[in-house]
């Protein structure tokens, strides 16, 4: 063989093996990982205890950060993401655990500081768009430096003279430092003002809970959950008059601090009205057997709780909501259907009061009439529990309080309609609108026959619209690639030649990257 053909063979036998021996470093593989999975909270002002927005940050904690993504303390998800899929998931793979740990083995080197990628411009204002309504808490909220936890629930008149229909609901903390987690809710009795007004301070203290009876609840906010929109056709009903709740968990902090939080709301279009209104229903000790009566947790012993509820029409679960105090230790939730077939709905393997929140499905879960929804929960009341409250272990029951548990799993649906199981749910990747978001808005939306499509270009640029399925394939294109000048744009096509179904309008350009969810109505095909 001739020398050069020799060299030529040598060199591919050694490229991959060469490629695979590249040291690791924090340029090349691990900036990314860290700057996407953890910088949001730990920058500047917000509730991360240390920043990690470059090298010389990350390196100082490298030892740390191996230590709690092994052990998948961090970044702070709760629900087991091999059982089931949820909206921002915030989740390392094993591969990018393996990679920090042999990066932090290696002396984590830096590698070429010009290969290192930017930081990430994080969202302000909204990521869910520009709000119809926005709602502040009336004043600051003074939190003592005592190093303790504060829960504290705020009454926020909507000040809505009729009615309105819901597509998101947004809390946006005042002080990231501080806000730890906000549960949202609404109260049309004036029960929750009624108990505001007997407190000197701004709001009143509740553990765990509003301190009464809610009519209806939102999302809630922890660091990580995002803010999403309705599918089209489905949403919630904000009544008139109606007080909007929020029940803050300030964490301990060893500085004086103040927070004035607010609430984004946001309307259905007058295009997308609500056909199908979210309904909720929830888990609670009522469904064990035997009732209340049965949930008492004894000193010194580790205790499971099994309920069930009875599917009686099929549904189509949104977002299921699992609440539990300190000696909370995991949580399941599942159905078993009539052909007894199992439906995964979330599994918690490790509960953190402090990291508790609303979690929505990327697709709304089919569970069939007659089906039994499955509630299964642990509790440690020992010693060894070192979240326990209570040393000496006490006998805890049902409450609202610091020593008492609860065992709650709230649960939001639709009934069903055939193709709900192909609806993605709007918030599975990250929205970068603001609030100078440009427009992009398609109507009439449902719809069986000629679509609108207008947006607005604020450059020139090269740009192609399409329209995909639930898989995210294009089956239609709608524009381009071709040159657009600034301005306003509008496009018309078709899709009574398509079958009914969940589509998405999608538009890529120089500087855009857009999605617009879009509804089919015609005849199955």
């Amino acid at each position: 063989m001739p020398r050069i053909s020799i060299l030529i063979l040598i060199g591919l036998l050694a490229g991959p093996f060469a490629r695979s021996q590249s040291p690791i470093t924090f340029a090349d593989d691990i900036a990314t990982i860290i700057y996407t999975k953890c910088t949001s909270c730990h920058r500047s002002g917000e509730i991360g205890p240390m920043a990690l927005t470059n090298y010389a940050e990350i390196s100082t904690w490298a030892t740390m950060i191996k230590y709690v993504t092994a052990i998948n303390y961090m970044p702070p998800w709760q629900p087991n993401k091999d059982y089931s899929t949820f909206v921002g998931e915030n989740t390392l793979t094993d591969a990018e655990i393996q990679k920090i740990a042999d990066w932090v083995d290696a002396g984590a080197p830096r590698g070429d500081p010009d290969r290192e990628p930017a930081l990430p411009t994080f969202s302000s204002g909204s990521q869910v768009g520009t709000p119809d309504l926005v709602l502040t808490m009336d004043e600051p909220y003074f939190i003592e430096g005592n190093n303790q936890d504060d829960y504290r629930v705020f009454v926020l008149p909507s000040g809505l003279t009729s009615g309105r229909e819901i597509d998101a609901v947004e809390f946006r903390p005042g002080n990231s430092k501080a806000v730890h987690h906000a549960l949202i809710a609404y109260d049309t009795t004036g029960a929750a003002r009624a108990l505001d007004a007997q407190t000197a301070e701004y709001g009143y203290e509740s553990f765990g809970d509003f301190g009464v009876l809610v009519q209806g609840t939102f999302t809630g906010y922890s660091p990580g959950i995002q803010a999403v929109r309705f599918p089209p056709g489905i949403g919630t009903t904000l009544p008139t008059g109606a007080d909007i709740l929020i029940q803050v968990h300030y964490a301990p902090l060893p500085t004086d601090e103040t927070d004035q939080s607010s609430l984004n709301i946001f309307f259905k279009d007058t295009n997308d009205p609500i056909v199908r209104e979210v309904q909720r229903n929830a888990v609670t000790p009522l469904d064990l057997v035997g009732g209340w009566t049965t949930f008492t947790i004894p000193p010194d012993q580790v205790v499971t709780f099994h309920g069930t509820k009875s599917v009686t029409e099929d549904i189509s679960l949104i977002s299921v909501y699992p609440h539990s105090h300190y000696l909370g230790q995991d949580w399941e939730l599942y159905a078993v259907t009539p052909q007894n077939d199992t439906v995964n709905i979330i599994h918690i393997d490790d509960w953190d009061f402090n990291w508790q929140g609303a979690y929505t499905f990327t697709r709304m879960q089919k569970i069939p009439e007659n089906s039994v929804i499955h509630a299964s929960a642990t509790y440690d009341n020992t010693i060894n529990n070192p979240f326990n409250p209570s040393n000496p272990p006490q006998s805890v029951t049902w409450g609202e309080g610091t020593t008492d548990e609860m065992y709650l799993v709230g649960i939001a649906f639709v009934p069903y309609q055939p193709g709900d199981e192909n609806i993605v749910v709007v918030g599975t990747e990250p929205i970068s609108e603001a609030p100078d978001a440009p427009l992009f808005i398609a109507y009439p939306n449902p719809s069986d026959a000629e679509i609108t499509l207008n947006y607005q270009l604020d450059q020139k640029q090269v740009l192609r619209i399409d329209l995909c399925n639930a898989q995210g394939v294009p089956v239609k294109s709608i524009a381009g690639p071709q040159t657009r000048a600034p301005g306003l744009h509008q496009e018309k096509f078709r899709v009574d030649d398509l079958a009914a179904g969940f589509y998405t309008i999608r538009l890529r350009g120089g500087n855009l990257n857009l999605t617009k969810p879009l509804l089919v109505t015609g005849q199955p095909h």
